[in-house]
């Protein structure tokens, strides 16, 4: 499958059979709803009899009228009762559409919830990958439009597309019973012609649909990643770039529109062409009913009457076709993001993960490739008993925050990852169900508790694994929020508590707001030092018996770091802690230190034992001894 923000168009030749298959995955949703989609085509069936009996009741009173001016049996030949009639079928025909309304709105807003929820739902159990390599503002824009075409796809077909059917049925019935069956074939061929000419006209129009969509997609995306990195733009002053580069992309949107807007002319100049000639070959076969006195003035009335209530509806039934179409190409592609296939997929019947008290974590002869050319971990094992700390260091790129990803099963131990969204996209469907998850030689096992983690659910990992992450990302909602997103059902006491051994509460209270400051966009109105902090406390809160650090103090002054460590070693007694680690003096007391060098363990052992083997890790440690360190100050504000 493609990427979420790439187009999908539906191939050539095989739009069709997407079409169908698109409106088949839909209808599950609306079968819990089946009793009232009966309620609905009864409504819709009783508002039709209603309407085309509007047209024979005129013709009765325009025959009844057939008097000379100012005779007095005039109110008798008209009785009051056929105008009544007459009026009340008006009535009952727009009471009949209310009460469809009515009953069936509670089944769009249900089936379009169901697929917008289950579409979230999907998203977030994709593996990370995916979300590494997507485009937010074109993903969210296909899942808008897809719940968008979903209320117009339900509208369209119960409201208007069975409805005028059901109206065309009973005209061409009294039609051909009334009159001879040179008014069916008419009708007919003018319902014929004005059918193929509107599909296939609209089959050629789709794919400028397909280009708008992408070239609004990609409109989307530059704006919403330009504003997500103001601070960039402005760092290096390239605003006027940044509108150059968006302005390219409503050019192209522009011109889509435009070519969709031409077309859209000469089709609705061909429909009318072929209602006009329908309808004039109409009347002028019942006027010349009339000439020949075949046929009354109420029957060429009733004629004309019949004609404009069919051919109106089916002036906008063009009109719906093509957003039918247009609707189902955008849920096609919200369907493609449902269809994406899991790279880390739980087993089936997959049992919880036991975590009674402290646990152990093992990795085993662990290989893995983000790109199957390069190689990140080479044959990795090394075990955290339970309750003990486990300290990772190396040079940038060696492949220590890969630990803690596999740890939480971001990805599972593989050499030969699985393809790219790129690629995975050429795949036919049952290509890609083949290709999920392509496992490798030697990708080796992580064991939580002797227990293999592929083999238990990924929610139970991640529950027992707590992170404080190098790079902080915030909700754009309150700190108390984003405290207690650690376990959301914490008190108010709870969180304060945590807060506190963070370090962060003081600061937290000296603002206007307290608690209910907002931390804005990504946290972006809180420090880096601040952010962290938050970090630490949300993690202390969730309390697992598995914790990963990941340079969880980089972002701290050096005082508030050393408060904060003994926080950090606190919360960590009792615990299997893993530690990613920079400053190697927060490391010290690690129960073992891995040295990590090109995805490799090239040195392990307590402080003591590295610096008495001279090493590269004693090499760290003189280097980063010799170098006096700069104070990281907490530049920023809540403001």
């Amino acid at each position: 499958m493609r990427a979420a923000a790439e187009p999908m168009p539906m191939p050539a030749g095989t739009a069709p059979q997407s079409d169908w298959r698109t409106l088949a995955r839909l209808a599950p949703y609306l079968w819990r709803y089946r009793w009232r989609v009966g309620a609905a085509l009864l409504m819709v069936t009783g508002a039709k009899l209603s309407n085309v009996g509007v047209p024979i009741l005129l013709k009765d009173l325009v025959d009844r009228m057939n008097i000379k001016a100012g005779d007095p049996l005039a109110l008798v030949v008209v009785p009051v009762g056929l105008l009544l009639a007459y009026g009340l079928l008006r009535l009952m025909t727009t009471v009949f559409t209310e009460l469809r309304e009515l009953v069936f709105s509670k089944a769009t807003q249900g089936a379009t919830r169901q697929v917008a929820l289950q579409t979230f739902e999907h998203l977030h159990s994709l593996s990370l990958r995916f979300h590494l390599e997507r485009q937010t503002g074109g993903m969210t824009r296909d899942i808008e439009r897809g719940v968008r075409a979903i209320e117009a796809l339900i509208t369209y077909s119960l409201y208007s597309i069975i409805p005028t059917l059901v109206e065309v049925a009973l005209v061409l019935a009294i039609l051909g019973t009334r009159f001879d069956a040179g008014f069916v074939w008419i009708t007919l061929a003018a319902l014929g012609a004005y059918v193929v000419f509107t599909v296939w006209v609209t089959e050629w129009r789709t794919r400028f649909r397909v280009e708008a969509n992408s070239a609004d997609s990609a409109a989307h995306n530059h704006a919403i990643d330009s504003l997500l990195n103001y601070e960039t733009v402005k760092y290096f002053g390239n605003e006027g770039f940044e509108s150059r580069r968006y302005d390219e992309s409503l050019r192209r949107y522009q011109r889509s529109r435009l070519k969709s807007q031409s077309s859209l002319s000469l089709l609705n100049t061909g429909q009318q062409l072929i209602i006009g000639i329908g309808l004039v070959a109409m009347l002028w076969r019942a006027t010349a009913g009339v000439a020949d006195g075949h046929l009354s003035i109420g029957d060429l009335v009733m004629i004309n009457a019949f004609m404009i209530q069919l051919y109106i509806p089916l002036n906008f039934l063009g009109v719906i076709y093509r957003e039918l179409k247009q609707n189902l190409t955008d849920l096609h592609r919200m369907f493609a993001l449902m269809d994406r296939p899991r790279e880390v997929a739980d087993a089936p019947g997959a049992p919880e993960l036991h975590t009674n008290g402290p646990v152990d974590v093992s990795f085993e002869h662990v290989g893995f490739a983000y790109e199957s050319e390069r190689p990140i971990l080479h044959d990795v094992t090394f075990s955290i008993p339970a309750g003990k700390t486990v300290a990772v260091v190396g040079p940038s790129g060696s492949g220590k925050s890969t630990l803690a990803r596999l740890l939480y099963r971001f990805y599972d131990p593989c050499l030969v990852p699985p393809r790219s969204a790129a690629s995975h996209a050429a795949l036919p469907p049952e290509g890609a169900a083949a290709d999920l998850g392509r496992p490798g030689a030697g990708g080796g096992r992580i064991l939580i508790a002797g227990q293999d983690i592929r083999t238990v659910t990924q929610a139970s990992v991640r529950r027992a694994i707590g992170i404080v992450p190098q790079d902080t990302v915030l909700f754009n909602d309150t700190i108390a929020y984003n405290i207690r997103y650690g376990r959301p059902g914490a008190s108010d006491e709870e969180v304060q508590a945590v807060a506190r051994a963070a370090r962060i509460h003081d600061f937290i209270v000296s603002t206007p707001k307290g608690y209910d400051t907002m931390v804005g966009e990504r946290g972006l109105k809180l420090s880096g030092g601040e952010k962290q902090r938050v970090a630490i406390a949300r993690t202390l809160l969730k309390d697992p018996p598995v914790l990963i650090f990941d340079e969880a103090t980089s972002a701290l002054d050096s005082a508030n770091e050393r408060a904060i460590q003994a926080e950090l070693a606190s919360a960590a007694q009792g615990k299997t802690t893993l530690v990613i680690a920079h400053r190697l003096s927060t490391i010290v007391d690690a129960h073992q230190i891995l040295v990590m060098s090109q995805g490799r363990i090239v040195e392990r052992g307590t402080h003591l034992e590295l610096l008495a083997a001279h090493g590269a890790y004693a090499q760290m440690w003189a280097i980063q001894r010799s170098h006096q360190q700069n104070p990281d100050g907490d530049q920023g504000a809540v403001h």
